[in-house]
């Protein structure tokens, strides 16, 4: 059992993108679903596919995206807040990753949301991790 699914889904990820696969399966959570599709809108995955019909079957699959080098989109994907120390911002200080290249995963009252849309938004919260 993790204690912090978003720490493994972070290393998964990460580890995929090291031995340059194509795709990465991480098991279903709606949080981990939601920072798939954050990832996707942002263009730093393909695109993701959710199978099986149970929630205890259920596992979402991402299809990395790569330069034309080789090199992975993704160069960095760390996460902020742990369950060991939590690390809350309020909306004037939500961080612009590599000066906007880069993105924040931020959970507000909103459900979990991009940087740069809590600030649209005008909601702070917890900083869940950046990547870029």
């Amino acid at each position: 059992m993790y204690n912090d699914v978003i720490a493994d889904m972070f290393t998964r990820i990460r580890n995929s993108l090291k031995e340059s696969h194509d795709t990465v399966l991480i098991p279903y959570s709606t949080v981990k679903f939601r920072i798939a599709q954050i990832l996707k809108d942002n263009g730093f995955i393909t695109s993701f596919d959710v199978y099986g019909n149970t929630l205890s079957k259920k596992t979402i699959k991402i299809i990395l995206k790569y330069k034309k080098n080789g090199q992975p989109i993704i160069s960095k994907l760390q996460r902020v807040s742990k369950p060991s120390k939590r690390i809350y911002i309020n909306k004037s200080n939500i961080p612009k990753v590599m000066n906007g290249f880069g993105i924040s995963f931020v959970s507000t009252s909103k459900g979990l949301i991009s940087g740069k849309e809590a600030r649209i938004k005008n909601v702070g919260g917890e900083l869940i991790g950046v990547a870029w």
